[in-house]
């Protein structure tokens, strides 16, 4: 290559360069917005608005520790970078919000922006949030103020370098955001919109339901798609596949009853699945969770890639046979079949012939528990055996339950159960 072509070549790699340097600092300005001094008080028709778009978002699962006040924050999420701990929403002058104005809180909910300017972890769906409007951001705002105060600082992130810097998080904001409103689809109903406004914006049902990549992001063809949730320890289906998750051939009304009461005729909801049924959408207005399920159920299918077969050893279905007969049989019959109204069958069951059997050895180790909801006050629950299996003896189960009855899923090794642990 002659020296021209290589000083052009430089040439433009260095003027790339200067580019996305300029961009990155113009996206890593801080400008603040002046705290506020005495908000407007809001009147309960607002505030209850808030309160009911409040569970639409599950907001409290993440920012309320365990035993902690509703909304006062401290609630460490681990993610593959380090742990983020949620922010106090609460209206404390020092520690929540209580010096956030409304603009303030608009602008954290549409571009992911502290108060004081500065970029704000995507933990906080804000990818997902700022398709929400100004009314339900002000709604949300009002409901906030009208908690109790709480004095409670949010402890440091423990994150990676670089993650941990600002100029890191406005990369994978050029990389994965833009600032947007939803905008109604003039070819859909209006329960359909309603439905595609909660289940991509408050609700951010793809913030789990995505493949992501190995910097944390997902582009819009990857949504709702099978993902790890962030500690890695379940797994959430892909709404597209009708081999996970897919919905395509089941009625409104039953993703409906799903959605409400955490069970219908076919499925009942386990793990993290449980608490949005607890915290969030049992509580929702019938017809909202309707137009959810609409929306859902007309989801374009997109079946998953099909992996290769490994079939268990004798070993591991005689010994899996053997903890099915003492663990399992009671509750799920001796052909799978389950109890109806009770013990979900195994012989079919698409939680336990997905590719991945994350969620089925989870089941196993965690125990699989059911939300209490008004349409299923008492439900049933299996027990954890995390401290009662080895992970020969829960790998052998899993493989056994997923080689029998007609299921076809590979087996399960020992370092697989071991990595969940």
């Amino acid at each position: 290559m002659n020296k021209p072509v290589v000083r052009g070549a430089l040439g433009v790699m260095a003027f790339a360069l200067m580019v996305l340097l300029a961009v990155v600092g113009w996206e890593m300005r801080a400008v603040e917005i002046p705290p506020v001094v005495n908000a407007p008080a809001a009147d309960a028709a607002q505030i209850e608005r808030g309160a009911y778009l409040a569970r639409a978002g599950n907001c409290m699962a993440c920012h309320t520790e365990r035993g902690g006040a509703p909304y006062a924050g401290g609630r460490a999420i681990d993610t593959p970078f380090g742990t983020v701990y949620a922010s106090n929403l609460t209206p404390d002058s020092s520690t929540g919000l209580g010096a956030w104005s409304e603009q303030a809180f608009r602008r954290a909910v549409h571009e992911g922006r502290s108060r004081d300017g500065h970029l704000l972890y995507p933990v906080f769906p804000y990818t997902h949030t700022t398709l929400v409007s100004d009314v339900d951001s002000d709604a949300l705002y009002a409901f906030l103020r009208s908690v109790p105060a709480v004095e409670k600082a949010t402890p440091a992130h423990a994150l990676r370098f670089p993650v941990n810097t600002q100029a890191a998080l406005a990369v994978w904001r050029l990389l994965y955001f833009q600032p947007a409103r939803f905008e109604p689809q003039a070819n859909q109903s209006a329960e359909w919109n309603r439905g595609a406004y909660l289940a991509n914006g408050l609700a951010h049902c793809s913030a789990c339901h995505s493949a992501r990549d190995a910097l944390g992001g997902s582009s819009l063809g990857e949504r709702w798609g099978a993902g790890l949730m962030p500690d890695g320890h379940w797994l959430a289906p892909s709404l597209r596949d009708p081999g996970e998750a897919g919905v395509t051939d089941w009625s409104v009304e039953q993703l409906t009853e799903l959605l409400l009461n955490g069970r219908n005729h076919s499925a009942t909801v386990m793990g993290p699945m449980a608490e949005v049924v607890f915290d969030g959408t049992q509580h929702l207005r019938r017809e909202d969770v309707m137009a959810m399920a609409t929306y859902l159920k007309d989801l374009a299918v997109q079946p998953g890639k099909a992996g290769t077969f490994k079939g268990a050893t004798a070993d591991q279905m005689v010994l899996g046979e053997k903890i099915y007969g003492q663990q399992c049989v009671d509750c799920h019959g001796a052909a799978g079949q389950g109890a109806a109204g009770a013990y979900p069958a195994l012989a079919g069951n698409r939680s336990v012939v997905m590719s991945s059997p994350v969620n089925a050895v989870q089941a196993i180790l965690a125990g699989g528990f059911a939300p209490s909801t008004a349409g299923n006050p008492q439900p049933y629950g299996m027990p954890p055996f995390r401290t009662l299996l080895t992970d020969l003896e829960v790998a052998s189960v899993v493989s056994f339950v997923r080689q029998s009855w007609g299921n076809r899923a590979s087996a399960v090794a020992p370092q697989d159960v071991q990595s969940l642990r």
